[in-house]
């Protein structure tokens, strides 16, 4: 989830190829009969940045399947995600911080979400960083790619899934070591100013559709000391194999995460190395 930016640990990154600046990629090849299509979102932006063009209009009218991070059409989705979000553990949120530290997250909810920190004490401190990563959005109404997405295959009557499943995500909110959520949360609301500027560097390189560039900019992103293994690189091997399983059946849609196509792991460079041919679609 791009709300969540990750790991500060820079890596080695070669570009995919030369001019392979587009957001959607055609994938043919092992005797496919029809090309299926890869297009990189970014699930909450607002609607001067959002990017949708007569070519990604076709290639989704194209395909029979529309294909999401998890099932967005399924109700019980968003009711599972709400609930992992939900610390059962038996501490509150301002349990988490020290006495001199809430006082500061306290008054940034305050003053920067317009919410009381009273309402968000049975949330996990990984759900309370999601809501500060979010604020770097500057626009009142955003929008996000996946509801409208699905909004157009529905009237399309395409069939929607998902590549993992609720739980899965769940997880993954797990392996985020407690401490360095903490931290990331203190930071925010002590200094804001570099969230948004790491945030509105992500959308310059998104809005030229430059994937490379964009890739770059997450791994160096100071958030976590998670490593990206966790977010992208083990979940994009994952996928692959109920990828290859979906294309089977027909041509598909795949929009996920921006995030997930480039490197040496990502979707574009893991499909490649299972035979198949990804080209940027201009």
């Amino acid at each position: 989830m791009l709300a969540l930016v990750f790991s500060c640990k820079a890596r080695e990154t070669k570009p995919l190829s030369e001019n392979t600046r587009s957001l959607l990629w055609k994938i043919t090849g092992r005797d496919m009969k029809q090309p299926s299509f890869l297009f990189g979102t970014i699930h909450m932006l607002c609607p001067s940045d959002y990017i949708w063009t007569p070519a990604m209009k076709k290639s989704l009218r194209a395909c029979r399947e529309v294909c999401f991070e998890m099932d967005m059409d399924d109700p019980s989705v968003v009711m599972q995600i709400a609930s992992g979000m939900v610390d059962k553990s038996g501490k509150l949120l301002k349990d988490y911080f020290s006495e001199t530290d809430y006082p500061v997250v306290e008054r940034f909810v305050q003053d920067s979400l317009g919410m009381s920190m009273i309402l968000l004490q049975q949330m996990k401190p990984a759900a309370l960083q999601t809501l500060f990563a979010a604020r770097a959005l500057t626009c009142t109404e955003p929008v996000s790619y996946e509801a409208n997405i699905m909004e157009e295959a529905k009237k399309l009557n395409k069939e929607i899934s998902g590549l993992e499943e609720a739980s899965e995500q769940i997880a993954l909110f797990e392996t985020i070591p407690e401490d360095s959520v903490i931290r990331d949360i203190v930071n925010m609301a002590k200094d804001y100013s570099h969230e948004r500027t790491e945030f509105h560097r992500m959308m310059a390189a998104y809005k030229k559709q430059d994937i490379d560039a964009l890739h770059r900019i997450v791994e160096e992103s100071r958030t976590t000391s998670n490593d990206l293994n966790s977010f992208l690189d083990d979940r994009n091997k994952k996928w692959i194999g109920r990828m290859e399983e979906k294309m089977e059946q027909g041509p598909v849609f795949f929009a996920v995460g921006a995030a997930h196509l480039p490197g040496e792991n990502g979707i574009i460079s893991l499909l490649r190395q299972h035979g198949y041919r990804v080209e940027p679609v201009k």
